[in-house]
């Protein structure tokens, strides 16, 4: 089983379960940023993989192979636009090039939440030092931690969809551009699920992050159970970004589809 994953903090947990379960011999997993999660996916080079929701309606058939995601219920911290000045007074967004999806979320928030029209600047390497006067940036990941103390606004994406909409997110999903066995998807999710219940255990053998609590990270910002809250919020955010051309998603090899 071929697969790519987010190479971010939040993704620790799964890879931990993936190679604690007896999947463990059988798979073959890339780390990637997300935006190279999604072309290994649309490319075919790996069977499913973690990654940005926002490629969804560009592939001909998604089928989403777990109960779990990249989520988060309000605050998420890793996914903010951070700036020197309030967003009314911002001129120019620039954009990481990390993830389509926050991408996505950001355009839309400025739109139809903060009512501002800023000039979207696409991001390279280093943009994090040309952030400053009436210039935001958009910086998702692990490259946010500690990021709130060079800049006096930080405006969480998370945090804001849920004010908009009332609903959960979902950031990044696992994907595959075809049905996979049910058995199979059985033991992936239980693999999953492995490395969920063992949280504890695995931020002992993290890296230490002195004034962020990876713990509590896990347990409170992301939130990782794809439940209905979060089948709802991610059609909603869907059907924003595909407009007229609408998408086709299936849950559990096509018991349900959203079109």
């Amino acid at each position: 089983m071929r697969l790519s994953a987010v190479s971010y903090l939040n993704t620790k947990p799964f890879i931990y379960g993936l190679f604690r379960s007896d999947l463990a011999g059988e798979i073959e997993l890339s780390l990637d940023i997300p935006s190279m999660c999604a072309q290994k996916l649309l490319t075919g080079e790996v069977d499913a993989a973690l990654t940005p929701v926002a490629i969804i309606p560009e592939l001909p058939e998604a089928y989403l192979v777990s109960d779990y995601c990249i989520g988060s219920v309000g605050t998420v911290k890793t996914v903010c636009i951070y700036s020197e000045k309030p967003l009314s007074e911002v001129k120019s967004i620039y954009l990481d090039f990390h993830s389509r999806t926050s991408v996505a979320l950001t355009r839309i928030l400025c739109e139809r939440y903060w009512k501002i029209q800023p000039e979207f600047i696409p991001a390279t390497p280093g943009y994090e030092e040309k952030i400053g006067g009436d210039a935001a940036g958009l910086i998702i990941g692990d490259r946010t931690i500690g990021q709130e103390k060079r800049f006096a606004f930080v405006y969480d994406l998370g945090e804001a969809w849920t004010d908009w909409t009332g609903l959960p997110f979902v950031y990044a999903a696992w994907v595959s551009v075809k049905p996979l066995h049910p058995e199979l998807i059985a033991r992936f999710n239980a693999a999953l699920r492995i490395g969920l219940d063992h949280i504890p255990e695995l931020t002992k053998i993290l890296p230490t992050m002195p004034g962020f609590d990876v713990e509590k990270y896990f347990r409170e910002n992301i939130s990782y159970d794809l439940d209905e809250a979060k089948w709802l919020a991610l059609n909603r955010f869907l059907g924003l970004i595909a407009g007229e051309n609408g998408y086709r998603l299936y849950r559990n090899f096509g018991v349900q589809i959203l079109v």
